[in-house]
């Protein structure tokens, strides 16, 4: 898909590709189709002439936009892996992920060296924090507009006519993507060309399944909804991050897809959002509630997606069959053409498919994805979600993996720190989602405000995953081996918010 995206960028040039929102929520041209061909083309040219070539991974740290999407055409096209850089995993996880990576060059734009350098005070308020780009080892190059604390710039002027497209199989690696782990043994999942392409495929054809395909304005900013979108034909709307501003959007663009998460919904129709065409929400539990309050709010149709990063998209279900649902569990609806699931021995759902991971970095291909999800297939072969069963909190949609982080907590004065999760509230509408505390032991006779002011520092650094409380308390234990026993650490922690007496 991503050739048929390049055809058609250059098939019609002057035609609108991504569009921002005013702040009445009017719709802006910030990129032409022709615009992210040339970008494309100059970043594919720039990197060639860097001396990469297929098969050498790059780092890419640049936000969600037209410059984003041309950098991944570019490396797609020069068989180039691109490794995903997340700025708000903090500079112990990414340094530690930049180790395994291997990248041959940084790709930054400079908000991301900002917020690793003189910005970093101001990042921190934002949930930002990245290690000095500079000193990663490896050369940085700054992609848009250069200012004076920036790397060099990658000089699109490189051009060279006729560059050619890389001769690499389906099986050659794309994209690496950071998932759990620790921050001494990261995971990242490895997706290869074939199961990218099937996966954007996927996408397409859940599009056309659900009803007619128009080439009206989608609303989304993922990878996977601007691709499909854009290649045939439809601009595409980047989401307002003001809620208001979002309602605003959403009323004067009537789009015909909108791709939301369950947070960014809520937030929509607590500022009075109307929708149009057909609603989709993944990364987080939708409930037939949220989904029907989509439905009432004007979609013709609201969807919840079961994905993965290790296999997007899975499973899918309309807001109606969700609501007409009666037995236990969640339903997230059939497998997708093409993917098999099915329970192991314990109850998890594994999931396989042409679009599945081909691995994890530095681990053997394994053809099933373990989800970490508890499940069913009910008698019509419909997914049945009915819990976790891997050490995940969710929070406003993110996976936050407890063992990236606990180990900074554990300060002089500490005895023994673990992050949980507990039900964050809000009524039905917010089912799924969690707020997440650190519940820290302080060794006997420590001093509480000065383990307060020692614990900020790592706090500061964890990023987005910055917990949401933190409570001094004794950590409970369970087993033979006194390990940590989270379900009553968690239970623990849901009571001291309730009462903190």
């Amino acid at each position: 898909m991503l050739d048929r995206l390049d055809h058609a960028l250059r098939r019609r040039p002057d035609r609108a590709a991504v569009l921002t929102p005013t702040r009445g929520g009017a719709p802006r041209v910030r990129a032409t189709c022709g615009e992210l061909a040339d970008l494309a083309d100059g970043y594919a040219a720039a990197l060639h002439a860097r001396g990469l070539r297929a098969g050498d991974t790059v780092g890419v740290a640049v936000r969600p936009g037209p410059r984003a999407l041309a950098v991944l055409l570019a490396l797609w096209r020069l068989g180039l892996r691109g490794a995903v850089l997340d700025p708000g995993a903090g500079p112990e996880v990414l340094r530690a992920r930049l180790a395994l990576a291997g990248p041959s060059l940084v790709l930054a734009d400079a908000a991301a060296q900002a917020a690793a350098g003189w910005a970093r005070p101001l990042a921190r308020r934002a949930a930002l924090a990245l290690p000095d780009l500079g000193a990663l080892g490896c050369p940085v190059a700054t992609v848009g507009p250069r200012l004076p604390w920036c790397a060099p710039a990658l000089e699109r002027g490189a051009r060279q006519a006729g560059l050619p497209a890389a001769r690499v199989g389906d099986d050659a690696d794309a994209v690496v993507v950071f998932t759990s782990g620790t921050t001494s043994q990261p995971r990242a999942v490895v997706h290869t060309r074939a199961s990218l392409a099937a996966g954007m495929e996927t996408v397409e054809g859940l599009f056309a399944a659900a009803g007619e395909v128009s080439q009206r304005p989608v609303l989304g900013g993922t990878f996977f909804v601007l691709v499909p979108a854009l290649t045939r034909g439809a601009p595409v709307a980047l989401p307002a991050r003001s809620a208001r501003v979002l309602a605003r959007q959403l009323h004067r663009l009537r789009p015909a897809d909108t791709y939301l998460t369950p947070p960014r919904l809520r937030e929509a129709l607590g500022a009075g959002a109307r929708f149009h065409g057909r609603v989709w929400t993944g990364s987080a539990p939708a409930g037939a509630e949220l989904l029907g309050r989509v439905r009432g709010a004007g979609a013709a149709q609201a969807w919840g997606v079961y994905a993965l990063t290790e296999l997007f998209p899975a499973a899918a279900v309309e807001a109606r069959e969700k609501a007409a649902f009666e037995g236990p569990g969640d339903l997230a609806g059939a497998p997708l053409p093409g993917v098999r699931a099915e329970p192991d021995a314990d109850g998890q759902l594994l999931l396989s498919g042409p679009s599945a991971r081909h691995r994890y970095l530095g681990e053997e291909p394994d053809p099933w994805v373990r989800t970490g999800d508890r499940a069913r297939l009910d008698a019509a072969g419909r997914i049945v979600l009915e819990g976790r069963i891997k050490d995940m909190v969710l929070r406003r949609a993110e996976n936050i993996y407890p063992g990236l982080y606990e180990p900074s907590l554990h300060v002089p004065g500490v005895e023994l720190a673990v992050l949980v999760g507990v039900p964050a509230g809000g009524g039905p509408e917010a089912a799924g989602d969690e707020r997440l505390v650190a519940v820290v032991q302080p060794r006997r006779g420590t001093d509480l405000p000065r383990l307060r002011a020692a614990l900020s520092g790592p706090l500061h650094r964890m990023g987005t995953a910055r917990p949401d409380a933190v409570l001094f308390a004794e950590v409970p234990l369970a087993g033979r081996s006194r390990k940590p026993d989270r379900p009553a650490a968690a239970a623990l922690a849901a009571a001291r918010l309730e009462d903190p007496r």
